[in-house]
């Protein structure tokens, strides 16, 4: 009737300890994208998107960044470290078993000899188990195992991360040298305009305030034409920092983006989002493991039962130390009386721990939909502009040769054709930022979609 009583009892305070479910993030889900083109459309975000851009090097270098990056190998690390500190926290689940072997001599060297002498010999294992009642140890293993999932998620997403900084380092680098050789030929084409003008100087068709705004000009574009040089090395830097190697000595062999196609993107339902970013899974697992360590916090504010037991035996001499096994079986009851509050303290530290983490996950949630909206805002934005930029740029082109073949024939000053020069450059310096635009709204879509990244059931 006893047993009964106490296993009631036990009943009873575990159940007022259980733990209810984590909360629900309660943000709004959007039906549909806003600046989404037709869903119908596009193609899949898959685990290879770069591939879609059609380009030999990037794949290249998108493996070889997966392979030499260091923050890849740091995120490696912390998930091993994460996977290590749940074998811990399991190990509490289970006995916690040792074994034991002593030897000892006692001697004197006293005259009459009155100290007793000899050897002893002992051996034995001793054993111990702490029984869950309230699911401490349970709630702790967890807590680890959801930190365990975090730390994959997170390393998932410095994979994305880093797939879409190296695309788009690459494609930057890529557009400033293009930008680079569309300067270098505009300065060319300045520079014969200068010699023109200064032929027409001497012979006294033209004044010395053309001379002087042509030299301006062709000192401008010299100009232009060495910080376009400077940001290309810079860009080329940051790319060789993201592979792991050393600048010296690397550099991008592509020198145009014109055979790079901008993939339309199916982004699908909006609801799958939150299924396809490894920060929100992380966040999701964050506030697991908050909510585990809430249950810990209560658990560790009941009496904790423990069992020991040890068997052993001994002599004096090894030849007979197992004729005398013993073995203890022994229970233990451990409560907490006074802590000057430190246990509901920390009961209370870990709801508070996990009211930031809700707010964190319901902001990573919230962020994600943004990012996607920003992205196909870029995306269509580029688009609209591009089509509108193609006229410009060759009507500015057409404008240049008609500028200089009326110059040619006196029916138009030197200044007609300077601003026609200087128009044309503008345009054609204008699309391909454009086109990297473009190029770089599409990484930014896949990135925002997840990268192809999926949960793991």
């Amino acid at each position: 009737m006893k047993r009964l009583l106490v296993l009631a009892l036990v009943v009873a305070l575990g159940g007022c300890l259980s733990n209810p479910p984590p909360p629900a993030p309660d943000v709004a889900v959007p039906a549909t994208y806003r600046y989404a083109p037709d869903a119908s459309s596009g193609d899949s975000v898959t685990a290879d998107w770069w591939r879609r851009f059609g380009s030999d090097e990037l794949d290249r270098l998108v493996a070889q960044a997966s392979a030499g990056n260091y923050d890849v190998a740091a995120a490696i690390a912390r998930v091993k470290q994460a996977r290590a500190n749940a074998r811990i926290a399991g190990a509490a689940r289970f006995p916690n078993v040792s074994g034991f072997a002593d030897a000892s001599r006692q001697g004197g060297f006293m005259v009459n000899d009155e100290l007793p002498s000899g050897s002893a010999f002992d051996a034995g294992l001793s054993a111990s188990y702490e029984i869950d009642f309230w699911g401490k140890n349970r709630a702790t293993s967890d807590a680890a195992i959801a930190r365990v999932r975090a730390s994959e998620s997170d390393r998932a997403t410095v994979q994305v991360t880093l797939t879409a900084d190296v695309a788009n380092a690459w494609l930057q680098t890529v557009a400033l040298r293009e930008r680079e050789v569309i300067a270098a030929r505009n300065l060319d084409t300045a520079r014969s305009i200068l010699r023109n003008v200064e032929s027409q100087y001497r012979a006294g068709f033209v004044t010395a305030l053309d001379a002087a705004q042509q030299r301006t000009l062709v000192a401008s574009q010299q100009r232009a034409m060495a910080a376009l040089h400077q940001q290309g090395n810079d860009s080329e830097a940051s790319l060789a920092t993201l592979l792991g190697v050393p600048s010296s000595g690397f550099a991008v062999s592509t020198h145009s983006l014109d055979s790079l196609r901008a993939p339309a993107v199916d982004t699908g339902l909006p609801s799958s989002l939150l299924v396809r970013r490894p920060d929100v899974a992380s966040s999701e697992a964050q506030l697991a493991a908050a909510h585990a360590d809430v249950a810990a916090a209560r658990a560790a504010m009941f009496p904790t039962v423990t069992l020991t037991a040890s068997v052993g035996t001994g002599g004096d001499r090894i030849q007979r130390i197992f004729e005398n096994p013993l073995y203890t079986v022994a229970g233990g009851l451990t409560a907490p009386i006074f802590n000057a509050g430190a246990l509901a303290a920390g009961r209370d530290l870990a709801l508070a721990q996990q009211e930031e983490l809700l707010a964190a996950y319901r902001q990573s949630i919230v962020a994600a939909f943004s990012d996607v909206e920003r992205a196909l805002n870029a995306s269509a934005g580029a688009d609209a502009q591009t089509q509108a930029q193609d006229d410009e740029l060759r009507e500015a082109r057409r404008t240049l040769e008609l500028a200089q073949s009326r110059y040619r024939a006196g029916a138009e000053t030197a200044l007609t054709v300077l601003d026609a020069q200087r128009t044309l450059y503008a345009a054609e310096d204008e699309h391909v930022q454009l086109h990297l635009a473009r190029l770089q709204a599409a990484v930014s879509t896949y990135r925002a979609l997840g990268g192809g990244w999926r949960a793991v059931p």
